[in-house]
């Protein structure tokens, strides 16, 4: 998505050619799919739009029209492109359980988003304009981020699992977990075609993503520890490779302007061979395995410019620095990336990381705590402890990799002080992956925000905002012990600890000013000159959201 072009993805069930066409508008663009274990794949790169434009479209496969399908409720799909200047709006979240017929995670937040934006219409049967929420919430975003854990290859829901058992029985391993990329490409049909409402969605409105651990396996990447004991699994290497690669098909090309994409090493040479008519599983197999063994190889982060906004989304996952030696949130060359976009001149800076940058504080002190101990602060056998605890309480976000959390943190202060050029009104951390969510401010050192009229009070804000679950809320116990967490005392007792283990105290100090809410949930920011606000909508119903919580940042 840009000012003039956009990107529309196709997966079809033969080889063919995909044509879209946006009839009277007079913009017309093909490609042929490529082969990737048997399965069918096309990205047709749409240019010549015009800017702030909504454009209608048709798919054909060989001539043949498939899209829109005929007899849907929903309203014909659109390419929208960005405006010049203006407003821009920005929702996102993460952790999504789909599907879910019997409703043990609750009601859809990005399903009732699509009605929600489809009802603006009054197209869809038994859900009226009316249902829209707040008058406002009937403005469309720009696009949607989600921010990690788009699929749950580790935690299957009925209708997957009786998959495999159909496919490879119920004993074989890993048990109760998808193997390869076969049972990837069935875990995305049911995430993302199943619910007519989000294919929809996904059809019309600008989708970025990035992915979080269950997108491949539950405290993936934790520690060194940690890849030792899977690759000694005997099924690993077929579900890290199937999980990698159609992670890249699936998500993360969409997430590349066309520009990226033509220079994209790995895109070349699957066009290459699917014009010789080679299906390409190999060619995404080695390239997957070696993005796992070797992770400077691939990059996964990735940058847009709207107007006055930067969104910067950061791979806080795969790119890894995991040896027995030496750990960092991001490797080396992740990290030079990073610090070249990490700069001011913007009004807004985004920072999308599927982990929250600023944890609650007590959250924060215990994994900093955690990570120096695992690191022989109290002796070996200290040591064993603390990563066995590590990997049970997944403590494993920004905050358990410290030299990571302060060089972001550098980053970050210098742009607020206006030591990388023109220092922006806002700089926000947006993330998932906790299951719940909130806004946290840093206070110190003085950044500046709003007072308690929303008026900024200069400077630039520096926030946390946190979205998650889209549909997966946590157990009452576990809700119970984040609630905990926040009460005051906490986070003296556990600094108390850290700085015992010898960890310096953070360069910055912060705290959680609105929420936490623990619903299922969608966010939207919106920024525009030196605004910045954001507000988070809940189901209410399959079909409506009703909004949760709402702050102003500058």
């Amino acid at each position: 998505m840009s000012e003039r072009t956009a990107t529309i993805w196709v997966e079809t069930d033969r080889p063919c050619e995909v044509h879209v066409s946006t009839g009277a508008h007079g913009v017309e663009a093909a490609a042929r799919t490529f082969t990737a274990h048997g399965h069918h794949y096309a990205l047709v790169d749409v240019d010549g739009l015009e800017p702030g434009a909504r454009i209608p479209y048709t798919v054909a496969l060989d001539g043949e029209t498939v899209w829109p399908e005929a007899g849907s409720p929903f309203p014909a799909s659109e390419i929208r492109t960005m405006a010049p200047v203006g407003m821009v709006r920005i929702s996102f979240g993460s952790c999504r359980r789909s599907p879910d017929r019997a409703g043990v995670h609750g009601l859809d937040a990005l399903s009732a988003f699509a009605y929600r934006l489809a009802s603006t219409a009054g197209a869809v049967p038994g859900v009226p304009s009316s249902g829209v929420a707040a008058g406002d919430g009937a403005v469309w975003p720009d696009a949607l981020l989600m921010v990690g854990d788009q699929i749950y290859a580790d935690e299957l829901g009925e209708e997957m699992l009786a998959y495999l058992d159909e496919r490879r029985g119920p004993d074989t391993e890993p048990k109760g977990e998808v193997a390869d990329f076969e049972e990837y490409t069935k875990l995305y049909e049911l995430a993302w075609h199943e619910d007519p409402a989000v294919r929809w969605l996904l059809s019309t409105l600008p989708t970025f993503t990035v992915f979080d651990d269950h997108d491949v396996r539950d405290d993936w990447n934790t520690s060194h520890a940690w890849r030792q004991e899977m690759w000694r699994q005997p099924w690993w290497r077929a579900r890290i490779t199937g999980g990698i690669g159609s992670y890249w098909v699936y998500q993360h090309l969409g997430n590349l302007s066309p520009e990226g994409r033509a220079a994209d090493p790995v895109y070349a040479a699957v066009r290459a061979a699917a014009a010789q008519g080679a299906d390409v599983g190999k060619i995404i197999d080695e390239f997957a395995e070696r993005a796992d063994r070797e992770p400077a190889t691939a990059r996964w982060s990735y940058a847009h410019d709207w107007g006055g906004t930067r969104l910067i989304v950061v791979d806080s996952r795969a790119s890894r620095l995991l040896t027995a030696d030496r750990r960092g949130m991001l490797d080396d060359d992740e990290f030079a990336w990073l610090d070249g976009r990490v700069q001011g001149g913007m009004e807004h800076l985004l920072i999308a990381s599927s982990l929250p940058f600023l944890l609650p504080r007590s959250i924060h002190h215990a994994e900093a705590w955690n990570e120096a101990m695992a690191a022989g602060a109290w002796g070996k056998r200290s040591a064993q402890v603390a990563e066995g605890i590590r990997q049970a309480a997944d403590l494993e976000h920004w905050a358990a990799f410290d030299r990571s959390f302060r060089t972001v943190s550098e980053y970050v202060l210098a742009v607020a002080r206006g030591e990388r050029g023109t220092a922006p009104v806002s700089i926000s951390f947006l993330s998932g992956d906790i299951h719940y969510s909130y806004l946290a401010r840093v206070t110190k050192p003085d950044t500046g925000g709003t007072d308690a009229a929303g008026r900024a009070i200069g400077g630039t804000a520096i926030t946390q905002v946190v979205c998650s679950p889209l549909r997966n809320p946590l157990a009452g116990k576990f809700r119970k012990a984040n609630k905990v967490a926040g009460t005051p005392l906490l986070p003296g007792m556990f600094r108390m600890l850290a700085k015992s283990a010898k960890v310096p105290v953070p360069p910055m100090k912060w705290k959680i000013t609105d929420g936490p809410w623990f619903d299922n949930s969608i966010a939207t920011v919106e920024l525009s000159g030196r605004r910045c606000h954001v507000r988070w909508d809940t189901p209410s119903t399959a079909t409506e959201l009703v909004e949760m919580g709402r702050a102003h940042i500058s």
